[in-house]
């Protein structure tokens, strides 16, 4: 075998006994390496075609030389790269590399990144726009790899994995893995909804982003380790009511399951307050405070809003907009003004307001809190906006 190409060892047969038993219809085998993968599939009576790819010119021209099947094509590609957008495979299959890097002597089909996992999770990175609705891959990796970092860049993607066989070889442990598209991302495929990727993660949910018709959006599902019933369809419920006041993201989709929304493009409050000039933290934070008479107006109590630094994200536009609705009621006392003057008499602001040469007088924000929180007319209100002044 020339040296150039990653001579088949255990973790190539340990994938190739699979592969003879899944592989089916369009196959893509990435890192063909000497072929085997390629040739184990092709001689499954199920599949119509391989397409194996390696980053190598020099192994995709000897396995052209020396590989005689027609069902299978050879080209060169890094991963995904030369492949047609649009190519949909009923299977891809993938051994990666996946030894930390040597510097002194790097090596394509040994070498998996600096720590050895960041091939794969290139990888992943790409491979759901490429895999068919029903499709599977099938992949080989190491202990060496970090198994948590490979999971975490698999469900980062919205799939899903079994492990189809553990086999310890000398000084390393080898998995098997068949990873598929989760239920909720083959219905937002199935919505226009693509390129989902992991965003952020809260108590109760986890956002991805993603794109639809162009525009890039926010996916909302529920976060696997809470215990919460029903906060997806209550936040798509909160967000449709203040869909016509524009301080909340747009619902685009809506589904027991998941939530799909306007991504909010900006930072969050604390970051834009610790940057933006006088006049700038002035207008955002009395904004803010009109949009929590609005809610209070509406019946509606947000929750988070005495501390609200992740509750909202002041655009490029420095326009504030709310998110996260999980836990947003209705109340016949809402509490969204005094809970955001609780905020701004709070340790976390009042040094940031002061750097500004903004004070605000805490008892007599106090005072008027309680005094609003009696009556919540606009008359009060106007008060403590006053105090902005």
């Amino acid at each position: 075998m020339p040296h150039f190409i990653y001579e088949s060892a255990e973790d190539s047969f340990l994938l190739e006994k699979w592969v003879k038993q899944f592989a089916i219809g369009k196959v893509l085998d990435v890192g063909t390496g000497s072929g085997i993968q390629a040739i184990a599939a092709a001689e499954n009576p199920q599949v119509k075609s391989v397409l194996a790819v390696d980053i190598q010119p020099e192994v995709v021209a000897h396995c052209k030389n020396t590989v005689q099947n027609k069902k299978i094509t050879f080209l060169q590609s890094d991963l995904f790269a030369s492949i047609k957008k649009g190519m949909l495979f009923d299977t891809i299959i993938f051994n990666p590399p996946y030894l930390p890097a040597d510097e002194k002597d790097p090596h394509p089909a040994l070498d998996g990144g600096k720590k050895g996992y960041e091939t794969l999770q290139r990888f992943f990175e790409k491979a759901p726009e490429y895999l068919a609705e029903d499709g599977i891959i099938l992949i080989v990796f190491s202990s060496i790899t970090k198994k948590d970092i490979v999971d975490e860049s698999i469900r980062n993607k919205m799939l899903d994995f079994d492990l189809l066989e553990k086999k310890h070889v000398s000084f390393e442990d080898l998995y098997v893995y068949k990873v598929e598209k989760s239920p909720i991302l083959k219905e937002l495929g199935k919505k226009g909804v693509s390129d989902v990727a992991y965003h952020a993660k809260g108590k109760r949910g986890k956002v991805f982003v993603g794109m639809l018709k162009g525009k890039k959006v926010a996916v909302k599902v529920k976060n696997p380790s809470s215990e919460a019933v029903g906060k997806i369809e209550q936040e798509a419920i909160m967000l449709r009511k203040l869909e016509k006041h524009h301080i909340a993201p747009k619902v685009l989709v809506f589904a027991k399951d998941y939530l799909v929304m306007d991504f909010i493009e900006g930072g969050f409050i604390g970051d834009f307050l610790g940057n933006a000039s006088s006049k700038g933290t002035m207008r955002v934070l009395k904004e803010s405070l009109e949009q929590m008479f609005l809610l209070d107006a509406l019946g509606i109590t947000k929750e988070e809003m005495h501390h609200p630094h992740k509750h909202i994200i002041v655009t490029k536009q420095k326009k504030p907009m709310l998110i996260d609705f999980e836990r947003a009621h209705y109340d016949e006392h809402p509490s969204n003004v005094t809970q955001f003057c609780q905020f701004l008499t709070s340790s976390a602001i009042q040094p940031i307001l002061k750097r500004k040469g903004i004070s605000i007088d805490k008892q007599e924000t106090v005072a008027l809190a309680k005094e609003y929180k009696k009556e919540r007319s606009r008359k009060v209100f106007e008060r403590i906006l006053a105090l902005l002044n």
